[in-house]
């Protein structure tokens, strides 16, 4: 079988339309972090310096540093939390950076960061395609557009005619009546409890015959919704309008500060995440709504689904992407800037970042987009989400939910970023 770009459907020599919507969108986003099959690297499987991140081909470097003799000092010194640098130098020479075995670079460009931190220690990675490049896999965007099509179906519940058994205040029941075995199924509590239920519950339609099937994945009307990896993320000098030369997709090694806030409002934070992002983030990927399949879709109920294109779904996450903006702008709002004697906590910069009232993003995407960005609980009220919050993780009685937030910290040590919001446009030419 193969579609032809105009959406015709070739299978065993016969030609049949075959409604799709297609779109490219350009994806943009400050700062970005999807994580890895892998949650951290130890020190041994990175090399830092002063300026930069490396992770090399571990069992090149290996082999070349058995071949020379230097193993056991390679491992003293990181055991001693000592540099590498001086070392790869004398074993391997000045520009060990460029050293090659068997052919092969030890330390590839594509694996290499800037680095944002005075010492990294246990490196979150992020993920990377088959090539060892960057990029942003599909089934991350759909999760997060799945998550805001939940929220918009249960907020407009009476336009859609949501089933009452599913609406926010039976979902409100169902958690308090199972809080007490929320913890174990923390995980899979929201599939359990009401995603399921509003994406699966029915039948298909095809060629006049209705089939009653079986709750799962074949009755989900999402599978008609296609979301493509994008395009590795490679890193591109370009001029910007002020004539200068900067980067997009820079892959950059951060500290990230997880902060919260005493019931006064004073910040507090806990100790600091190490982890690997991708800095100006540009790139593309493919939205598609196979039309057709969607039509197959009857709700058992007669629940209507939302969307009939891909513009259906760009305002969809735009609704939700607005609602954790404002949601954002009030939790940075009411943090008090304090100084520690090792952390000057300044949140000004993010409260900036805030400040106007229409959300510029589309969405929010991968790691750190927390509670808000990937649960329907803004829809609850807070102490149900609070105590879901503490339910599922460290109880924190007294402190808002979700209690903490991740920013990232600049060259200088200043807290500047917040990760994971996206822009979506439309990359195709304009006719």
């Amino acid at each position: 079988m193969s579609i032809t770009p105009e959406g015709i459907t070739i299978e065993a020599g016969l030609v049949k339309r075959h409604l799709y919507n297609s779109q490219r969108i350009r994806l943009t986003s400050p700062i970005l972090h999807i994580g890895s099959a892998v949650s951290w690297l130890s020190p041994f499987e990175y090399v830092q310096t002063s300026d930069r991140v490396y992770l090399p081909q571990q069992n090149l470097l290996a082999k070349e540093l058995l071949q020379r003799g230097a193993m056991s000092e390679y491992i003293q010194r990181i055991q001693d939390q000592q540099s590498l640098e001086s070392l790869l130098s004398r074993v391997l020479g000045e520009d060990w950076q460029t050293t090659k075995s068997e052919g092969e670079s030890i330390f590839p460009r594509h694996l290499q960061s800037q680095k944002w931190a005075e010492r990294i220690t246990d490196l979150r990675p992020m993920i990377r395609n088959g090539m060892g490049q960057l990029y942003i896999p599909g089934s991350s965007i759909k999760g997060a557009i799945r998550t805001a099509i939940a929220y918009h179906l249960l907020k407009h519940g009476d336009r859609y005619n949501v089933p009452k058994q599913q609406d926010v205040s039976a979902i409100e029941k169902r958690l308090r009546e199972s809080m007490g075995d929320l913890k174990r199924k923390a995980k899979f509590a929201d599939d359990q409890l009401f995603m399921n239920r509003l994406f699966h519950d029915f039948d298909l339609v095809y060629q006049d015959k209705t089939v009653s099937a079986r709750e799962g994945p074949n009755t989900d009307f999402m599978r008609s919704v296609s979301v493509s990896d994008s395009q590795s993320l490679l890193p591109t000098k370009v001029v910007n309008t002020r004539g200068q030369s900067v980067y997009k997709n820079l892959p950059v090694a951060v500290e990230v500060l997880v902060s919260s806030h005493f019931p006064d409002g004073n910040a507090k934070y806990r100790a600091s995440i190490y982890t690997e992002m991708v800095r100006s983030v540009n790139t593309e990927f493919t939205l598609s709504v196979d039309q057709e399949m969607l039509s197959w879709f009857r709700h058992s109920a007669g629940m209507q689904i939302p969307f009939q294109s891909v513009e259906d779904i760009l305002n969809i996450c735009q609704e939700f992407a607005q609602e954790q903006w404002d949601f954002e702008h009030d939790y940075w709002e009411n943090i008090k800037n304090k100084s520690n004697k090792d952390r000057n906590l300044n949140f000004d910069r993010i409260r900036t970042i805030y400040e106007p009232q229409q959300c510029q993003f589309s969405l929010r995407v991968g790691w750190a987009s927390g509670m808000a960005g990937t649960t329907v609980n803004m829809l609850l009220p807070d102490d149900l989400w609070a105590e879901v919050r503490d339910n599922c993780g460290i109880k924190a009685p007294g402190f808002e939910a979700p209690k903490s937030r991740r920013s990232v910290v600049d060259k200088n040590g200043d807290i500047k970023l917040v990760p994971g919001w996206v822009k979506f446009n439309s990359a195709e030419p304009s006719c």
